[in-house]
């Protein structure tokens, strides 16, 4: 099992240099993220919350405690002059304390108005837990290389991608594993989510349809998403229901992915396909296997970017004739490896090795979520998700 998060080191590694924003879900893990950097790799810290009232008038004040190293604002984005804040901070104290600043929309798109952060911070996203991470591995993977797989039955695997796979991978269901306790969980977090985050810092008048907006959308997961389509179910404009979408975006509730465009062939530019942060949602178990496997690999699209400063970005495949792979994972748009995602080994996709060939991608893999399977058949690599899964972050 996980001792520490996989971006601690990172994060540890960076603040040496630089400020360190961390943004990501609500209750995803980043306060326990950054408390643990500074208990395990600084002196003395001081952790100040603007949802505490208290903390709030020391961060207005700039009353800290005199001994910290290293400075922890949490929620700091909902501060309306927080970039210049920080800025300030950074430029009149960094050989002081170190400065580490988490929330739970994405801190590198709030820049509206003053000086730019830029140059003086990185930026992480952290994920919820995934099976390589939730297992205690630490999989060495490299782009454009083929990932490393671990034998799920002598390191126990299937019993966390069955647990990952029912709980989710947010620490507090994922560790409890109790039905009850993810059904309140799933309540709370979405309510707060429309009722407190999103209330905070966007300026939206009509928050029950908002929350209509977040019921229906796991519906859509999985499939084209189309605005014109949902404007119709909410009876808004197009306008306001793009808004809408943005905004739960910025606030980590969904994703969307893009269809692949390749002079090879003949690519569908329009609508994208949409995923939940939280997979455990959906109770469609092919639609939740399909966003489990999103997630998986857009944890591996964003540690490369963020880390590594590697263009790694994920897309779907589908042609103007109809043929679709469900993801491909690119570097500097330069194919790297496809996944289709199926319940069962019977359901071959004739569709991956088409595109394989089309655009000579090096590895191509049909994701079964059923155990024991891994075999070669037509350049295709027939594979468990527990065994895959264990290559990946």
């Amino acid at each position: 099992m996980f001792k520490e998060r996989y971006l601690h080191s990172a994060v540890t590694g960076d603040l040496r240099e630089k400020m360190v924003f961390i943004g990501g879900p609500r209750q995803v893990g980043k306060t326990t993220l950054a408390r643990q950097i500074g208990e395990g790799d600084y002196k003395k810290y001081d952790y100040l919350s603007w949802d505490n009232r208290q903390d709030r008038k020391r961060i207005i004040e700039g009353q800290f405690k005199a001994d910290a190293d290293l400075l922890i604002f949490d929620e700091i984005h909902k501060y309306r002059q927080w970039k210049n804040y920080l800025k300030g901070e950074f430029d009149q104290n960094k050989d002081k304390f170190n400065i580490l600043a988490t929330g739970s929309a994405r801190m590198d798109v709030y820049r509206r108005g003053g000086d730019s952060l830029m140059g003086r911070y990185h930026y992480y996203r952290l994920h919820p837990f995934t099976l390589a991470e939730a297992s205690g591995l630490a999989p060495v993977l490299t782009v454009l290389k083929e990932p490393s797989f671990v034998d799920p039955d002598k390191n126990h695997l299937g019993k966390v991608f069955s647990d990952l796979f029912r709980f989710g991978g947010f620490p507090e269901p994922f560790i409890k594993k109790d039905l009850m306790e993810l059904r309140r969980f799933h309540n709370e977090r979405l309510d707060r989510l429309v009722k407190e985050d999103i209330r905070d810092i966007e300026q939206i008048r009509d928050l029950s349809a908002l929350q209509v907006l977040v019921d229906i959308l796991p519906e859509k997961v999985g499939s084209l998403l189309s605005l014109n389509s949902l404007k119709e179910d909410l009876l808004v404009t197009h306008k306001t229901v793009s808004l809408w979408m943005n905004v739960l975006e910025r606030f980590y509730y969904h994703f969307r992915i893009y269809p692949f465009a390749g002079s090879a062939i003949r690519s569908l530019r329009k609508e994208p396909k949409m995923y939940l942060w939280d997979w455990s949602q959906l109770e469609n178990e092919a639609a939740r296997f399909e966003n489990l496997i999103a997630s998986h690999l857009l944890k591996v699209a964003h540690y490369f970017y963020d880390r590594q400063g590697h263009k790694v970005e994920l897309f779907f495949l589908r042609d103007t004739d109809g043929r679709e792979v469900d993801f491909l994972l690119t570097v500097n748009r330069k194919p790297w490896l496809a996944v289709e995602a199926k319940m069962t080994a019977s359901e071959n996709s004739n569709h991956l090795g088409y595109f394989s060939t089309r655009l000579k991608i090096p590895f191509s893999y049909q994701v079964i979520k059923e155990s024991g399977v891994d075999y070669l058949k037509d350049a295709v690599r027939f594979i468990s998700a527990d065994k895959f899964l264990s290559g990946l972050m």
